[in-house]
């Protein structure tokens, strides 16, 4: 399998989205100024953290678009997560291609790309070196639940006027949170849509479905 051929897939992916509209940059809600309204907002992200972290076997399925100096694709992502391991699958539904990533404290395995299976300590850079994509992957698992990465340095956090987290900077990527599934039970407001940019390199993650299985 070359990488080629997958990221013209993705391509292809990404231009049928785009058509159909959803991929559609939403417009954001102006940032929230007021001291007592931050404070509120604050508190109401403590309590969404504590249950996130309450819940750590979680998935997500979905839709990425990935970009790093005028190199990227697009295609469906299935994100499954239980404690600090994982399995991330990507696939390309035009051509039938996909990349998958297991990994842990350990280290991480990925396969299907361009010179076969790749193993390492850093899931990120292994990425990079194998498809030229830069994916904070360990990060990654906690901006896409709305909190901070708990390895990463001290984040900086905007809010939106309703009190949702709007903006989170930390190790120099921007993370903007455009759109959010209203809460469920018990279980909280959770990322609909985010965008994460370091420099000339962006994510785009579309998320349609989330599941966090019974304790």
């Amino acid at each position: 399998m070359t990488l080629r051929p997958v990221l013209l897939g993705l391509s292809m992916v990404l231009l049928v989205s785009a058509c159909a509209g959803r991929m559609t940059r939403p417009e954001a809600l102006p940032t929230l100024v007021d001291a007592t309204a931050i404070a509120a907002a604050q508190a109401a992200q403590v309590r969404r953290v504590a249950w996130l972290e309450a819940h750590p076997q979680w998935s997500l399925e979905g839709r990425i678009a990935i970009s790093n100096a005028g190199k990227g694709g697009s295609g469906r992502i299935d994100w499954q997560q239980q404690l600090d391991t994982y399995v991330v699958s990507l696939s390309a539904p035009v051509t039938r291609q996909s990349w998958r990533m297991t990994g842990g404290p350990d280290g991480a395995l990925l396969e299907g790309v361009q010179g076969g299976t790749r193993e390492g300590s850093d899931p990120a850079q292994l990425l990079l070196e194998a498809t030229g994509w830069q994916i904070p992957v360990q990060a990654l698992a906690d901006w896409a639940r709305g909190k901070a990465s708990a390895p990463g340095t001290p984040a900086q956090v905007a809010y939106a006027q309703d009190g949702r987290l709007q903006r989170l900077q930390q190790d120099g990527w921007q993370i903007d949170y455009l759109q959010w599934q209203m809460p469920a039970g018990d279980r909280p407001a959770l990322p609909a849509r985010i965008e994460a940019q370091r420099g000339g390199a962006k994510v785009r993650l579309i998320i349609d479905s989330w599941a966090f299985p019974a304790r």
